[in-house]
């Protein structure tokens, strides 16, 4: 495959992240606070580039102290990391404007499941024709941005 193609891959996942991500952290915020939650999912991020940074370079260490609250809950810092490493890497391969098209278009999928499932303790909202709509036309509107 080539880096182009890697670059549209990992852009639809970090899409799908960054949705998960939005869910997550809004379960986290209503739980500790959005200031709290949004300070300790950068935490993790961090944490998962650190321990990416340190089994790349053989070197670096270090231990993130947990907090009181569901594991679940963290899954929203890793999130964050995929979507930051992937906005730095897909934008000089495929533009700026499919990158975010195909986030966006990640995360509407994600916004569906989470939304129609009632995940991560939110209300579940139910699919019906116009939401159905909007995600096939947005969906399509990202797809047209690969287009050059």
């Amino acid at each position: 495959m080539s880096a182009s193609g890697i670059a549209v891959v990992v852009s639809l996942i970090a899409g799908v992240a960054g949705g998960v991500q939005v869910g997550i952290s809004g379960a986290f915020g209503r739980r500790i606070g959005v200031l709290e939650a949004t300070a300790f999912a950068s935490v993790v991020a961090a944490v998962v580039v650190v321990a990416a940074t340190a089994a790349a370079r053989q070197g670096l260490g270090g231990v993130a102290q947990a907090v009181h609250v569901p594991p679940w809950m963290w899954i929203g810092g890793v999130m964050g990391a995929v979507v930051v490493t992937t906005i730095s890497y897909a934008p000089p391969l495929i533009g700026t404007f499919a990158t975010i098209g195909l986030l966006i278009a990640g995360q509407l999928v994600a916004g569906v499941l989470i939304d129609s499932l009632g995940l991560f303790s939110l209300e579940r909202i139910p699919l019906n024709a116009a939401r159905i709509g909007g995600l096939i036309l947005l969906t399509a509107g990202a797809l047209l941005v690969l287009k050059r």
